[in-house]
């Protein structure tokens, strides 16, 4: 790990602290000793991994599309670094949802860049997106953060938007300012704690939980796979950039695995099933909401110029999350913080 002691004592908003992600984030954050604001819509998933933990941040439950309530829960806070976690997340939800989806996930967005141009404490700022905002290609190759944005399904389509707003307030209202913007995509996260309806790992767990056969619908599709901290170390290690004033890494980043560390759909659940040999799969093929069958990131940039790469395998990242969740129904353990402690050794 090179996360030095920037964030000690350092002033932290993170929009969607109760999510999955967000309250990974959360709690990394207090153990670098970060002094943390939340501001996070209540998530109905149960239980849900930000109450399961021992997270001491200031916490507000709200609407990101609350930009009232978002600027002066900010200005009150005056942090010096935000990470915009907060979104609707969900590809398959998003045909269901639409305005839901672009409503958080662009003008929820663009309420905070607001807030943040009214801020005098912020210096930097990192927008989480997602692999999906790159516009689907034909040829089977990597995307680089150069490549052209656009998206099919709403979700993917959103977060290609907010990619937009960010740039635009970029080049319109943070020129002259000295806070440096930033985005970060990164590819299908997994580990312990997510419990979203339509996710393979969550869905796999509830249920062998159950005791019920999991439906794959898209056995063959290609993601970039990783646990969950890999892409919390690259934004962590970004965020250390921008605090240090250095204005060139103001810019799109990919945190995905190594390209031989891509894999289907049907040989997670298979490596999952390694791990839990209760976890029983059925292959029901159903493509009747679109979603590309082929993601996979080029992170050579986040390689070269942060310094940032994957610790962990693929297999020992879904080692790690079949882990935590066998010590959280066999056992009544969290492993978050064990798991932490593993990764930045």
């Amino acid at each position: 790990m090179t996360i030095d002691s920037i964030y000690k004592n350092r002033r932290v908003f993170l929009t969607g602290a109760t999510g999955f992600k967000g309250s990974w984030l959360a709690y990394w954050l207090q153990q670098l000793g970060a002094i943390v604001c939340g501001f996070s819509k209540n998530i109905p998933t149960e239980p849900n991994h930000f109450s399961l933990l021992d997270i001491r941040i200031e916490d507000h439950r709200d609407d990101i599309n609350d930009f009232i309530m978002l600027r002066n829960v900010l200005k009150k806070f005056e942090p010096e670094i935000v990470f915009h976690l907060a979104a609707q997340p969900l590809v398959r939800f998003s045909y269901d949802n639409p305005l839901e989806t672009f409503s958080t996930n662009i003008i929820g967005t663009a309420n905070l860049l607001q807030s943040i141009t009214e801020s005098e404490s912020v210096r930097a700022v990192i927008v989480i997106t997602t692999d999906k905002v790159y516009k689907p290609q034909k040829h089977l190759t990597a995307y680089c953060e150069s490549d052209q944005l656009g998206g099919y399904d709403p979700y993917s389509a959103s977060k290609a938007c907010a990619e937009l707003v960010v740039d635009s307030f970029r080049q319109s209202f943070f020129a002259t300012k000295k806070t440096l913007l930033a985005t970060a995509r990164a590819g299908n996260v997994v580990g312990g704690g997510d419990w979203a309806n339509g996710r393979l790992i969550p869905d796999l767990v509830r249920a062998t939980i159950e005791g019920k056969t999991t439906t794959i619908r898209m056995p063959n599709a290609i993601r970039p796979w990783q646990h969950v901290l890999e892409p919390l170390h690259g934004y962590l290690l970004l965020g250390q950039y921008l605090l240090e004033g250095k204005g060139e890494f103001a810019t799109s980043w990919n945190f995905g695995p190594a390209h031989d560390e891509n894999h289907s759909v049907k040989e997670i659940v298979q490596l999952a099933k390694n791990y839990w040999d209760k976890i029983n799969f059925e292959i029901i093929p159903n493509n009747e909401k679109h979603e590309e069958n082929f993601l996979m990131l080029d992170s050579n940039k986040s390689r070269t110029k942060l310094g940032w790469k994957p610790i962990w395998t693929l297999e020992q990242g879904i080692e790690q999350t079949i882990k935590w969740y066998r010590n959280f129904y066999e056992k009544n353990q969290i492993q978050t913080l064990a798991q932490i402690k593993k990764y930045s050794q």
